[in-house]
């Protein structure tokens, strides 16, 4: 199991075990890691744990979150990052996963309105590297619109599962469908509402990550914990509608 190592000036405080899929870290009583400190933002950042993979989100902290000494809004976690939150130090150790390479690091998919007519394959396709890049166009028109991530991680699920896929049915991306063969998908807004989407062994779940409203599915809004998605679920993330089907 994954786990933090929180120290202050050299001085281990305390090791923290990576129990829950999302698990906040901030200044305020209610986060799962509490560090009570002015320089700690209330809701400082989160970090969710799919499989054995965990990424690291800054909630647009006032002082920020630093991993290796660099500033980050969103970063997959490697083992031995040390993430920086003013002067406490979160060392990340998980030796379960091997060292990623460069190239493992999460890549973001931008739906824009002249990219809309490429298929998921080509859209895909178009990495843009570990930066969010502007504001996508599934939103509905004259709002802002979601971003699509594809984070990294191990091997498609066992060729068990049958293949997913979401179809967006609302904005200017209405019709626009998105296989899901990756370990986990990212979907929504950053700084605004941010859900994903993990293919598991045991089917599709989808978990919250960032925002003050969590996502909906057929007109239920969920909690924290992960939920399964069946067949036609209806899920709606930053205002966006989309349809999750299990293809044929």
């Amino acid at each position: 199991m994954a786990k933090l190592i929180l120290s202050m000036d050299g001085l281990v405080l305390k090791d923290i075990p990576l129990t829950k899929e999302r698990m906040s870290i901030g200044r305020k009583s209610h986060n799962d890691i509490q560090i009570d400190n002015l320089a700690i933002s209330g809701e400082h950042a989160v970090i969710v744990t799919i499989l054995n993979d965990s990424f690291l989100e800054d909630l647009g902290s006032t002082n920020g979150t630093l991993v290796n000494g660099a500033p980050i809004k969103r970063h997959f976690l490697q083992n031995g990052d040390t993430v920086e939150l003013g002067k406490y130090k979160l060392k990340y150790i998980n030796e379960a996963v091997p060292q990623a390479t460069p190239a493992d690091f999460e890549k973001t998919m931008v739906l824009r309105p002249d990219v809309m007519r490429q298929t998921a394959e080509q859209m895909e396709n178009k990495a843009f590297g570990d930066t969010q890049v502007g504001a996508a166009a599934i939103g509905s028109a004259g709002q802002p619109a979601a971003t699509v991530s594809v984070p990294p991680g191990p091997a498609a699920a066992p060729a068990a599962l049958p293949l997913a896929a979401i179809q967006v049915l609302s904005g200017t991306g209405s019709g626009k469908t998105l296989d899901l063969v990756k370990t986990v998908t990212t979907l929504g807004k950053p700084g605004v509402q941010v859900a994903v989407i993990a293919r598991r062994p045991q089917g599709y779940f989808i978990t919250h990550v960032e925002g003050a409203n969590f996502p909906v599915v057929n007109g239920k809004v969920l909690d924290a914990q992960a939920h399964p998605l069946v067949d036609h679920d209806v899920i709606e993330i930053a205002g966006v509608k989309m349809e999750f089907f299990v293809k044929p």
